[in-house]
């Protein structure tokens, strides 16, 4: 599987934006999805997790009620919604597939990773 984040920007506080990730092949639907994101000088953190028929999701803390994972099997495509965005959201946002269909939390669970995507929100 090979994933393509995109939708990443500069933004205002309080603003939103929505990330995409495009997978190729055929078999998208058969993976639990993720993001991530990584902010300078701090770890990889997990941000939401969507499982192979959308039917669960799990989000961080942190952006639980404003952020949205969603997800199109028809269209090989998991999105991000952000919303109420912050300062403290700026970092390279990453999407992951996972062989754990129902979605995990887990980095170290992920199989394929995208290239990331930059966001950036002003105060």
């Amino acid at each position: 599987v090979q994933l393509q984040a995109s939708g990443g920007g500069l933004v205002q506080a309080g603003g939103s934006l929505r990330l995409s990730c495009a997978a190729s092949g055929r078999t998208f639907s058969s993976y639990g999805m993720g993001w991530f994101r990584q902010a300078p000088g701090k770890e990889r953190e997990f941000i939401a997790a969507i499982s192979w028929s959308g039917g669960s999701t799990y989000y961080a803390i942190p952006v639980k009620g404003r952020f949205t994972i969603s997800r199109d099997n028809g269209k090989n495509t998991v999105y991000l919604q952000m919303n109420s965005l912050k300062p403290e959201d700026t970092a390279v946002y990453y999407c992951a597939a996972s062989k754990y269909i129902s979605g995990t939390y887990y980095g170290a669970e992920y199989d394929y990773w995208g290239q990331g995507t930059q966001v950036t929100v002003s105060s």
